[in-house]
């Protein structure tokens, strides 16, 4: 049975409490009738509320949960994230370098052409001593950032890097083949050297075009990055045998480290910083492969000044230039592992090796002077044009930015 004041609502279970006592804060539906309350009813919400401190408070949660999501829509709206300030002349900087990083592929692409040429002519001579110049430990950390650089640009599904680097890895290949048939190059080294290149263009080529699962490409970029770290050390042991003893300790050691990094970020047991560090390390491991790489053939020269006449002045030009055209992109956008790659690699692998055959008279004092003229000149132009694309009051700004951050 209803009651007369309120036809349409219905009866609960069991009696609900006095209007007085009924909290306005309460959440939920409220339930209306059709007919109006009666005055009887209507006063006692007015003038019968408590005046109590805990009335109070829920009615001030409520209204406070009621307008909390506008106020913060309103404050994220009003507060909008700082836009750096763009001139004409940071946008002019900003398309001359990526042109300037995509011109640095055609010396790449031809950088081992004189050195095959030569070794080639070597060979056909019975010349095999001249091919000891070239340091296979040197050629071989090189293939290996190849392959690393190639699987990193494979995955962002970058056409032209890949296409570069794939190059790249067939070119080097090429002369570790030539040091090989030369026996420069220990046999089991060259076997094991050929296997990881034919697995590592085939697993790339597979998984650019979609057709690799997931799972086993992730066990490659595992491998990629224990082989790195385990090559690395070894390697950079190894360039100094004469000198210290002959162990593999140091490619165990950093080799069993980087197995038990990469267990763990797999499994979950590292922190998140500590998961991207380990995804990093085959970026970084790249990187100083090709840093080792003309520290590798300088120190071959400094022990054999005669096989001097082994090396290519235009492929050490070449690497020059290629590394040197990417040092204003690398300066632009801030990136301290790209810098630090090009420019020690424009140095030493280029630059360094060229002052190294003019020392044994290989090369003429003009050809010398020039090089070493334009690799000056041109890197104050980089830091002179970056300064005035951001606006900088000195050069060493931009340096201090790059290095330290802004």
């Amino acid at each position: 049975m209803s009651s007369p004041s309120l036809p349409s609502v219905r009866l609960p279970l069991r009696p609900s409490p006095p209007p007085t006592t009924t909290p306005l804060s309460r959440r939920g539906p409220v339930l209306r009738s059709l007919a109006p309350p009666s005055p009887a009813l209507r006063k006692p919400l007015v003038s019968a509320a408590p005046a109590s401190s805990s009335y109070r408070s829920a009615l001030l949660l409520h209204r406070r949960r009621r307008h909390a999501l506008p106020e913060a829509t309103e404050a994220v709206t009003i507060t909008p994230a700082p836009v750096p300030k763009v001139t004409k002349q940071y946008q002019e900087w900003d398309s001359l370098t990526a042109k300037l990083a995509g011109g640095a592929n055609l010396p790449f692409l031809l950088l081992q052409l004189p050195q095959i040429i030569l070794n080639s002519r070597n060979l056909l001579a019975g010349n095999k001593a001249a091919l000891f110049a070239v340091p296979w430990l040197g050629m071989l950390t090189g293939l290996l950032g190849n392959l690393s650089l190639m699987s990193y640009f494979a995955k962002k599904r970058e056409t032209e890097a890949v296409i570069v680097q794939t190059l790249g890895s067939i070119s080097t290949y090429v002369v570790i083949v030539q040091l090989a048939m030369a026996e420069s190059m220990p046999m089991p080294q060259f076997v094991a050297t050929s296997a990881a290149v034919a697995a590592g263009l085939l697993l790339n080529l597979l998984n650019y075009l979609g057709w690799l699962p997931g799972t086993l490409w992730q066990l490659w970029e595992d491998f990629m990055t224990i082989g790195g770290l385990a090559v690395l050390p070894q390697v950079m042991w190894s360039t100094f045998v004469p000198f210290i003893p002959n162990s593999v300790l140091p490619g165990i050691i950093c080799g069993s480290m980087a197995v038990a990094a990469v267990v763990m970020a797999r499994m979950g047991k590292l922190s998140e910083g500590g998961t991207k560090f380990v995804g990093s390390l085959s970026g970084w491991t790249a990187t100083l492969l090709f840093m080792w790489m003309p520290v590798a053939q300088m120190w071959t020269n400094y022990l054999n000044p005669s096989n001097i006449e082994g090396l290519s002045s235009f492929s050490m030009l070449l690497a020059m230039i290629g590394n040197g055209l990417m040092i204003p992109r690398a300066v632009f956008i801030r990136d301290l592992m790209w810098f630090t790659g090009s420019i020690w690699a424009s140095i030493l692998q280029g630059w360094g090796n060229l002052a190294c055959m003019y020392c044994c008279n290989s090369i003429s004092r003009e050809f010398f002077f020039a090089t070493t003229f334009g690799l000056f000149l041109w890197l104050g132009f980089t830091f002179w044009r970056d300064t005035g694309a951001y606006g900088n009051s000195s050069p060493m700004t931009s340096l201090k930015e790059l290095i330290f951050g802004k």
